[in-house]
């Protein structure tokens, strides 16, 4: 299982409702795994293709989230909040026909899989945290020292140039890109598998989808990191919800932030994988796609 690039027809839809527009793409069949991607200024191409394994056994669903990717019509930062974004899953989770649904959230996913489980607590069967994102303020604070404390100087003052630069600020790609391999570089062990990871960062976006991307991230700071009492670890100790925290050795999320996020959820199953970042999927497909099958399947 999960050893063999997968084969299936991959399908293609956009959710409409009203003024939203979601784009999908499933792979595989049988029970569906609802897939969350990070940033929150991504989209959900740089899991492909390593994610797509889990669909020889398990129907996998990526979507783009609101105003990103594929799903940009020209939102604004008012538009998207954590309501939207939790209704926007829901429907996700509406067009797979399923009552209950897996999701799996990665990096940023993961606080917005946790915020839907908490609000949809008997839509959610399963729930897998990949790299995922600190879930409170404190946490927020605890991740920017430990990115702060990863880059020299000369990398700081770097990046602080781009994001200041009208080329980088009008959502030009080489400068994005340059950007983002300043930010990633030390959670990789491989200059091969940044590559390629910033290779897929923006490949659903345009310029001006990039620029309202990362306005609405910001957006969405504002409503949960930046906020002195945003703190989601109560709830997480009410949840009744299957859970496995899975990490790698090398994330430059501080391991004190998963460890606590499963430690909050009742019985949840923490894995650690070595010689892994913030990227395990893609460091380690195998590895990573294995134990998220085998945790489905025997949960």
């Amino acid at each position: 299982m999960c050893g063999s690039k997968h084969q299936a027809a991959i399908r293609e839809a956009l959710i409409r409702d009203g003024a939203v527009r979601l784009y999908v793409r499933a792979v595989g069949a049988g029970r569906p795994i609802v897939v969350v991607h990070g940033g929150p200024d991504f989209d959900h191409e740089y899991l492909l293709p390593e994610l797509d394994r889990l669909g020889e056994k398990f129907r996998v669903v990526y979507y783009d989230q609101r105003g990103r990717g594929r799903s940009f019509a020209g939102e604004q930062p008012g538009d998207v909040t954590i309501e939207t974004e939790i209704a926007d899953l829901d429907r996700v989770r509406a067009w797979t026909r399923s009552d209950t649904i897996t999701i799996l959230g990665h990096s940023w996913g993961g606080l917005l899989a946790i915020e839907y489980a908490i609000a949809n607590p008997r839509r959610v069967s399963h729930l897998i945290l990949m790299n995922t994102a600190p879930v409170s303020h404190a946490g927020a604070l605890a991740f920017r020292r430990a990115l702060l404390a990863g880059r020299s100087s000369a990398q700081r003052k770097r990046m602080a140039a781009l994001a200041s630069d009208s080329a980088f600020q009008r959502g030009d790609l080489e400068a994005d890109a340059e950007y983002y391999r300043l930010h990633f570089g030390a959670t990789f062990g491989s200059r091969d598998d940044l590559e390629r990871l910033v290779g897929r960062l923006r490949k659903g976006f345009t310029s001006d989808g990039i620029v309202a991307a990362r306005a609405i991230e910001d957006s969405l700071y504002g409503q949960t990191w930046r906020r002195e009492d945003y703190d989601l670890t109560q709830r997480l100790r009410r949840l009744q919800v299957r859970a496995l925290v899975l990490g790698g050795q090398h994330d430059f999320i501080p391991a004190d932030i998963g460890r606590d996020i499963a430690s909050a959820i009742p019985g949840a199953r923490l894995v650690v994988l070595s010689g892994c970042g913030h990227f395990a999927f893609l460091e380690q497909p195998s590895r990573v796609c294995a134990t998220i099958a085998e945790f489905l399947v025997a949960a």
